[in-house]
């Protein structure tokens, strides 16, 4: 089958990624990658909008038959046409495809009109895909990560392919929740992620490939302080021991900023108004 390769970071895989990828039948579909998107690299921070790993299953999911992941390191100094004949020559590709603002090669020199040329003297097929637009805005991962920043969880769920969520390892905490009469489970917030806007959110639990509710709290605790980004989740009708196991937290609406508690009753008030609502 002849193959087709869609180039992108596809960071958290959005409705605008959902363009690159919708390719004509009869294609066996490749996405070449990053493990960390170029920009990031660049500027030294880590706001992934999901996970590597999640990444990847979330492009399978979608139809992608492979996951092509290049060393930034191995090409970030290469001409934009030294890129394209790489590709060439491994893949052998019969069509490419990518974003309308997908940049390439030392400097990020080469554009789309760079590899309209090169497909035009190699006789490959080229597509392009268009920005897709909400509410006026351009949907790109930049736009997204402001709304996380932002508690805006809804807004960015909604352009997203699939909520933005973190998987990690329940840690030992300090049992205080139990004596509030609400347990909960700590998780260290992912640092590659994007960071939450800090404060309480409702969220869904999945434990086991079952969904709970539940309300979570990400931030470092002002009333207890952590020296790191912590995720504090109570799970509704819920118990058993979850020490060591891996769960997913996805959050669905923002209600309300962290706060600093002068007395654990005063807490304990505002877990039962958090729970209310």
């Amino acid at each position: 089958m002849k193959r087709a390769l869609c180039l992108g970071t596809f960071d958290g895989l959005h409705k605008g990624h959902i363009k690159v990828l919708n390719l004509p039948l009869g294609y066996s579909k490749t996405v070449v990658t990053f493990a960390l998107p170029p920009k990031l690299v660049f500027s030294g921070k880590r706001e992934l909008l999901m996970s590597f790993e999640d990444k990847v299953q979330s492009l399978k999911d979608l139809g992608i038959e492979e996951v092509l992941t290049l060393d930034f390191n191995l090409v970030r100094d290469m001409s934009p046409e030294d890129f394209l004949e790489s590709l060439y020559k491994k893949y052998s590709p019969a069509l490419i495809c990518c974003g309308f603002n997908y940049r390439f090669g030392k400097g990020a020199l080469g554009d789309t009109e760079q590899i309209e040329e090169f497909c035009k003297q190699k006789g490959i097929e080229f597509m392009i895909a268009e920005p897709v637009k909400e509410d006026e805005n351009t949907i790109s991962s930049t736009l997204i990560r402001d709304y996380i920043k932002n508690g805006e969880i809804e807004k960015a769920n909604n352009l997203l392919t699939k909520p933005f969520s973190f998987e990690e390892e329940v840690i030992k905490g300090d049992a205080r929740g139990r004596t509030l009469g609400y347990p909960t489970i700590n998780q260290k917030y992912p640092e590659e992620l994007v960071k939450l806007k800090f404060g309480v959110y409702k969220t869904k639990i999945i434990i086991d490939e079952k969904e709970f509710e539940g309300i979570t709290n990400i931030g470092i605790r002002p009333t207890f302080k952590t020296d790191f980004v912590i995720a504090e989740t109570y799970i509704k009708d819920f118990s058993g021991d979850l020490y060591g196991k891996k769960l997913r937290i996805i959050p669905i609406e923002f209600l309300r900023e962290e706060i600093k508690f002068s007395s654990i009753e005063e807490l304990k008030r505002q877990i039962e108004i958090d729970l209310k609502k």
